[in-house]
């Protein structure tokens, strides 16, 4: 199988694994940040049990969270694309069409009541500049333009949703970290400050979204075997460096 089994993807319930998905990963980080998540797991719940019952009558705080996190994936693909080589955003043009119209039709059904639920605006190249020059300028080949990409536009993403989920992220950390990353990405910094490393190091762990995904469609798809090694090797490479100093592993039990 491949990417385009996200095709036979209609209903709602066709996305609750999805969101449920996207919300453990909030939740890691969240966690591991020391954020207070509030109701957030309880709605979060609750939303997978309304979207496995194809219901849209769930409170406003859940439908929230819902749209927010379809609408941030849904929106994703395009920027990050254009982060990598023209032949790749070319090959994934289609997949990526596919999935927005998706994600969004299914989002619309639990925003439609609501006030403006927000919608990430992706950074692309031309946004991030380093010493005057694009970022892309600062780094050569395949992987690394790739977390590169990942380490600002996950960044990105977890502030959009976490926001409309209701968890509070100072805006200093947020600011901080995108600073710091872009940075030590472009190898203009070689270490990132302990907090910033631990944040990253948990926002990294979209490899296992990724991977999650992959087996709960049963895509079977190698290039979502791709994406996961690529993210792994990036988060292992942050815990193992704060594991050395700090002593921490990763784990947020």
């Amino acid at each position: 199988m491949t990417v385009f089994r996200l095709a036979t993807l209609r209903t709602a319930e066709d996305f609750a694994d999805w969101y449920r998905i996207g919300a453990d990963y909030v939740a890691r980080v969240a966690e591991g940040m020391a954020l207070d998540c509030g109701r957030f797991h309880e709605e979060a719940a609750a939303g997978v049990d309304a979207m496995r019952a194809n219901r849209t009558d769930v409170e406003p705080s859940v439908a929230r969270s819902i749209a927010a996190t379809l609408l941030a994936d849904a929106a994703f693909c395009d920027p990050f694309c254009e982060w990598l080589p023209l032949w790749y955003e070319l090959a994934l043009a289609g997949p990526n069409a596919l999935a927005e119209h998706r994600l969004t039709r299914i989002s619309r059904r639990y925003a439609s009541d609501l006030p403006h639920v927000t919608v990430p605006q992706y950074s692309t190249p031309g946004d991030v500049l380093v010493e005057g020059r694009p970022a892309l300028s600062h780094v050569s080949g395949f992987v690394e333009r790739f977390v590169l990409a990942d380490a600002i536009l996950h960044l990105e993403w977890f502030a959009s949703v976490a926001r409309e989920s209701g968890i509070e992220v100072p805006p200093e950390l947020l600011a901080r970290t995108r600073e710091e990353s872009v940075a030590y990405y472009t190898g203009r910094r070689e270490s990132l400050s302990p907090d910033v490393r631990r944040f990253q190091a948990l926002l990294f762990a979209d490899d296992e979204w990724v991977g999650k995904i992959n087996r709960a469609y049963e895509l079977d798809s190698a290039l979502f075997g791709v994406w996961e090694g690529i993210l792994r090797r990036a988060r292992t490479d942050l815990e193992t460096t704060a594991s050395d100093s700090t002593g921490w592993t990763g784990s947020t039990d």
